[in-house]
């Protein structure tokens, strides 16, 4: 079992492209079935990242491939996973 606080000190990296995504700041969850939908990681941040972040990382869960003891590793489509908030 992994908790919340657990995810958030891992680092997530897409094995789709290399990337390195950053750690996860927020956890979505179905209210009805209590399963986690997706992790949320903070996009790239405008102006090096001082003034917020306009986008951010939804990965579903379905797209976690392995939770390690310091990573998340993720196989994701790049272009499908930044959202606009």
């Amino acid at each position: 079992m992994v908790r919340v606080y657990d995810l958030k000190q891992k680092e997530v990296i897409n094995i789709a492209d290399g990337s390195r995504l950053g750690f996860v700041a927020d956890v979505e969850f179905d209210t009805k079935t209590g399963k986690i939908e997706a992790v949320i990681i903070p996009g790239p941040g405008k102006m090096f990242g001082v003034f917020g972040h306009e986008q951010e990382f939804r990965i579903k869960w379905s797209d976690i491939d392995q939770i390690g003891d310091d990573l998340i590793i993720v196989d994701a489509d790049p272009d499908e996973i930044l959202v606009e908030i």
